[in-house]
């Protein structure tokens, strides 16, 4: 069963809708005085014209600006759904991508490798702002393997849950350095959109929608 979770409230939105507040506030205020001033000035030695007419063009600026805000908050909205409909054609298509980097889901990731000759070294693991927050030591042998990590920090304690890149430094036997490749196929289950990144969901694998690098109608 194909299935998509969203997020409807965006962060766009919201500080749309404050700004909006803010002007017809400011708006409404601008309004009063000005008509109060109107209202009160010296029949004697009104307003200077120039004057009045500098204030309807403020005023004219701030009505317009609320407008724009307006239109902006619906082609925001617009976009959101419209994107979020392009993240669901996924579902049912088969995706090659770059597995380096997964989640961290009750302090259990893992990254399926693959290489063509047996290589030691070390690898990495960066959280999602780039910093290095594991380092261990690899032994790698020929073809297929996994590497799993159960959230442990380098400098102590556990790593939060979210999403983690792995990078290899490996030599083989000659000390020549051996490319790992960390990739995974499959057909997208179910999109998730209620995070900060659009997850695909791939035989239980949860995969970010960057990493994708090609996709095709299932073989």
């Amino acid at each position: 069963m194909t299935t998509v979770s969203s997020s409807t409230t965006t962060a766009a939105q919201s500080s749309s809708t404050a700004s909006q507040s803010g002007l017809m506030a400011n708006y409404e205020l601008f309004l009063s005085i000005l008509t109060t001033q109107i209202q009160n000035q010296d029949p004697l030695d009104p307003m200077d014209s120039a004057e009045y007419t500098n204030q309807l063009v403020q005023y004219s600026n701030v009505e317009q600006s609320i407008q724009q805000n307006k239109n902006l908050e619906q082609i925001l909205a617009s976009l959101s759904s419209t994107m979020s409909m392009s993240y669901v054609s996924y579902i049912g298509n088969e995706v090659v991508a770059d597995a380096s980097t997964t989640t961290l889901s009750g302090s259990q990731a893992s990254w399926d490798y693959e290489l063509g000759g047996s290589a030691t070294g070390t690898y990495e693991i960066y959280n999602s702002s780039g910093l290095m927050v594991y380092r261990g030591d690899a032994d790698l042998q020929a073809g297929k393997g996994t590497i799993s990590w159960n959230g442990q920090l380098t400098a102590g304690g556990k790593a939060a849950d979210g999403l983690y890149t792995i990078a290899f430094d490996v030599k083989d036997a000659d000390g020549n350095r051996e490319n790992v490749l960390i990739e995974t196929k499959g057909v997208v289950d179910s999109v998730d959109l209620s995070g900060n990144e659009v997850i695909l969901n791939v035989g239980g694998q949860k995969i970010p929608v960057s990493s994708v690098t090609s996709v095709s109608a299932p073989s």
